[in-house]
């Protein structure tokens, strides 16, 4: 089932350009730089291939430029390739960054400055904080993903990393949607594919855990099917089980926790302690910070020692 596209390709391979992000010559500096910044900000980057500052700022600049979704853009100037670009700017050092707006400079430093002031400034320069409509709209695919709506909750995700495609929450949460709509071979290959300093993010481990958990879950059933089988007889344990293991690799947490602590509270001992153990697999996958877990384990504890 192919519910969001090539829904793994839209996370950029890391090096990959963005659509706010270009390499710019003597050619294309008025309409890249001077035309553009008529309507957004455009950082301009001087630098060399041979200078080793620039190798560390314009990482940071193209990070802070992907978090604010085409708020402000960057063009990056090789000084080796475009001399002309750097003596009518009076390049003297690099890096040297330009911000322009209404076809002007309007700002710029000289040197690797810290991503904190980098980010200071361009938010002074868009007026609002970077990131702040991503967190919101991590937040509303989060919410989604555990209404079950996970048609929905790719989406946003998808939006999100076309603006950011290496924010670790968004390639995490897609994974686990694709997982979810059982394209466990596409939610591997988008974890592949996530920033190697992105790889103890708790998103990003959690998902992994989670496609761990289904590979060990095997075949489970019909959510449908699995649930007519409670109505019928509320102890099948075996039914809650697989239904639980279900509704959590498709984001919804809370109901699956209930279930297991139910046949917890009913028949701890069932299949030697199945239910508890493969709520610890749960807390393991979403991460000891998650508030899901700090809440499923106030909950197993209230069935434990009742």
């Amino acid at each position: 089932m192919q519910l969001f596209g090539s829904a793994a390709a839209k996370a950029k391979p890391e090096g990959e350009e963005s659509a706010f992000i270009k390499d710019g010559t003597l050619e294309t500096f008025t309409r890249d730089v001077i035309q553009a910044s008529m309507t957004v900000p455009v950082l301009v980057d001087f630098w060399a291939p041979w200078c080793g500052p620039c190798k560390q700022l314009t990482p940071v600049l193209e990070k802070i430029v992907k978090a604010a979704g085409g708020k402000v853009r960057l063009v990056k100037i090789n000084v080796d390739e475009n001399p002309e670009l750097a003596a009518q700017f009076r390049v003297q050092s690099i890096p040297t960054v330009y911000a322009f707006l209404g076809g002007q400079p309007v700002t710029g430093f000289m040197g690797a400055q810290p991503e904190s002031q980098i980010k200071a400034l361009v938010e002074k320069l868009i007026g609002e904080p970077i990131g702040a409509d991503l967190a919101a709209d991590l937040e509303a695919a989060r919410q989604a993903a555990e209404r079950g709506d996970v048609k929905t909750a790719a989406a946003i995700y998808n939006a999100v990393l076309r603006a950011d495609p290496e924010n670790p929450e968004a390639i995490g949460g897609l994974a686990r949607c694709l997982l979810a709509a059982g394209q466990r071979a596409d939610a591997k290959r988008l974890l592949e594919k996530a920033p190697k300093t992105a790889a103890n993010h708790p998103a990003i481990a959690g998902a992994k855990a989670a496609i761990q958990l289904a590979e060990e879950a095997g075949e489970l059933g019909d959510p449908a099917a699995l649930e007519a089988r409670l109505a019928a007889d509320p102890n099948d344990h075996d039914a809650r089980y697989r239904l639980a293991t279900l509704l959590f690799l498709r984001g919804q947490i809370e109901p699956a926790m209930e279930h297991l602590c139910t046949i917890v509270r009913k028949d701890r001992g069932w299949n030697d302690e199945a239910a508890r153990k493969q709520l610890l697999k749960f807390f393991d996958a979403l991460g000891p910070k998650h508030p899901a877990t700090i809440k499923g384990r106030r909950m197993l504890s209230s069935v434990l020692f009742a």
